[in-house]
Formats: C-alpha cells, structure tokens, sequence
C-alpha cells in the first residue's frame, strides 16, 4: 500500500515565507547562543569550531545523542504549546495548525475504491518552508532548560545543530544522561536511538567522537613530544559517502560523455566536499580522496571502448590529468602522492 503526503502548494509556500518572515526575528530573539542550525548568520562550521573549543578548554567526556526520525516524531500539541508562548496572534497559530495537519492520502489498492485520507498528530509538514524554523523551535527549549539546568550544576556545554548536539563535561555522570533522556523522552516525548547514542572519553586511547561529519579524537603528538593534541578529522562515514558519489560520476553509465566534461563534474563535486571539509585536519583525507579519483578516472577511461583509453608517452598519467583540468584538494597532484611512488 503507497502513502503520500500532500506537498506544499505555490500558494501555501508564499503563505509560509510570509510567516516566515514575520516570526523568525521573534524567535530569533530567545534562541540560545547554543544552537547553530536553521538559523540567519550561522553555520555547521561555526558549532564544529565551538565543540572543538571547549573540547580544548578541558571537556573531553562527550555525550553524543542521536535522536530517531525527529522531524517526523514532534508532537503537535506540545508543539502548539510552544509556539504560543510567543505568538499570540490566533489567525497565524491556526495557519500554522493548518500546516502542521496537512491530510496524508493513503492510495487505494483497488481501482474505484475512494482514498483514505487522515491527519497525523505528529512531525513536519515535508517540503514546507517555514518547517527547519518550527522544528527547531521545539528543540529551543530544551536549550533553554539545560542552560538553566546541567549547564549550571554540571558546567556542561551544549552544542546543537538542528536535531543533531553534543553535551560535553569535564568527567561524565549517569545523573547528566539521566536528566538528558528523561527530558527529551518524557516532557518532549521524542525518542532516543539508543543503539547510535552513546558517551565517550576522549582522554581514553583511541576514543572518538563524531559530530556532522568529523571525528574528534585525541592524537599523539606528530613531532614525539609527550603530548596529544586534538585532531579534527572528515568522519570515515563522509569519507565513504565521497567515495561512493565519485563513484557514481565515473561507472560504466558515463562512459558516453567526453571527458572534459565528466572531469568538470568530478571537480565540481570534490569543491562542493573541500569547501564543507575545510577545518580542522582535513589534510590526509584529501590524499585518500585524491587517489582514489585519479584511480577511478584510469579505470574509467580504459573502459569506454575495447582498445582502451591511450594516455600521452610523453608525460605520465598525472600530468595528463592535471592538463585536463582535474583538480587536486592536496593542492598537490597525485603523481606525488605516497601511495603512488
């Protein structure tokens, strides 16, 4: 049996930029300076700076929540609660309602059989403009009671991103994950993926912490100092993730397009990956991601006919590379990387 949710409407959509437009500054307002996603002048690379701040600062004991299917889970009467707090105005929280509520239309297994149609009591309304804001709003409460909460009586810091945070201290207690799960399962009635959420040391060898798709880990010094510093690393989750859409752009399916241009495609998706993997030390990530499209490019290119692709005798196979184009997050061609010589 097939569901579908009903899509905003050109109509709806103008309707929800004008909300939008009217009640982000009010809430803008009350959001805490912990949360960084869904929000005007703020960015993921902003929460990652930060969470590595206070991991520096002497937080090293990590609580990393994972909440299941949040946007489809919000409760809309606690929801509604929320959002009359600060909006009083009755014709934009019925609107709002009116969102929230879209009709699900449950397809028929038979033909002349009429739809079921119902309204769900929970989650976003997909596809709507002015959903991040009200999810986040949600969330923005439970800011609110942990900075008055275990951020007082712990000295626990808060870094959140949409409906992905992190809660670090100086040394982990189970009182902290109580009062953490508590919340959010019982006032916020969300659920916890107990199987992804987990606490981590990162003064214990080896341990790591994951966050929008870095690794924090504590590392021994490069240089044999007898110290370790704070390593920020693409996660091997993103790592994969990259392989696998470069992966795509060069299967046996693109083998009809000229070359300039599948390495025009490639380049525009390794710039799309750097500019997001910029921070922290990425260094050794763009090494890996750099072989690996240049090997997937050989491959590639001997295949697309039955005598194969002849590179030029004259120079080697990087340099070719480099002439076409093809671009180098090491800032160095891979003729020169360590894996090659």
């Amino acid at each position: 049996m097939h569901y579908e949710t009903t899509v905003p409407t050109i109509r709806d959509r103008v309707a929800q930029m004008a909300t939008l437009l009217i009640v982000e500054p009010i809430f803008e307002a009350d959001f805490e300076d912990c949360s960084y996603g869904y929000r005007p002048g703020r960015s993921a690379h902003q929460a990652l700076q930060e969470i590595r701040g206070y991991m520096n600062a002497g937080y090293p004991a990590v609580y990393d929540a994972d909440l299941k299917g949040y946007f489809d889970s919000i409760p809309h009467p606690q929801w509604m609660a929320c959002l009359q707090v600060r909006i009083a105005d009755r014709s934009v929280l019925r609107l709002i309602r009116m969102w929230l509520q879209a009709p699900v239309v449950e397809r028929p297994e038979k033909r002349g059989d009429q739809p079921k149609v119902s309204r769900s009591r929970k989650g976003t309304p997909q596809g709507g403009i002015i959903s991040p804001l009200l999810a986040n709003w949600y969330l923005h409460w439970f800011d609110r009671a942990f900075q008055r909460g275990p951020a007082q009586w712990k000295d626990a810091k808060l870094v959140r991103y949409a409906d992905d945070f992190l809660v670090m201290t100086r040394q982990w207690d189970v009182d902290l994950q109580g009062w953490i799960e508590n919340s959010l399962e019982g006032k916020f009635q969300l659920t916890i993926n107990r199987e992804k959420t987990k606490v981590v040391d990162l003064k214990e060898e080896k341990a790591k912490g994951n966050f929008l798709g870095y690794t924090f880990q504590r590392v021994r010094d490069l240089y044999g100092r007898a110290k370790r510093f704070l390593r920020m690393v693409p996660s091997e989750k993103a790592m994969n993730k990259e392989r696998e859409s470069l992966h795509e752009l060069t299967n046996s399916g693109q083998c009809f397009k000229p070359a300039p241009e599948l390495i025009g495609e490639i380049n525009q998706q390794l710039r799309g990956w750097k500019a997001y993997f910029s921070i922290g030390n990425p260094q050794g990530a763009y090494w890996e991601i750099d072989w690996y499209v240049r090997e997937r490019l050989i491959q590639h290119l001997q295949r697309r006919s039955q005598r194969g692709f002849e590179f030029p005798k004259d120079r080697t196979i990087y340099q070719w590379f480099e002439e076409q184009g093809l671009i180098a997050l090491s800032g160095c061609q891979a003729k020169r990387h360590p894996m090659n010589v």
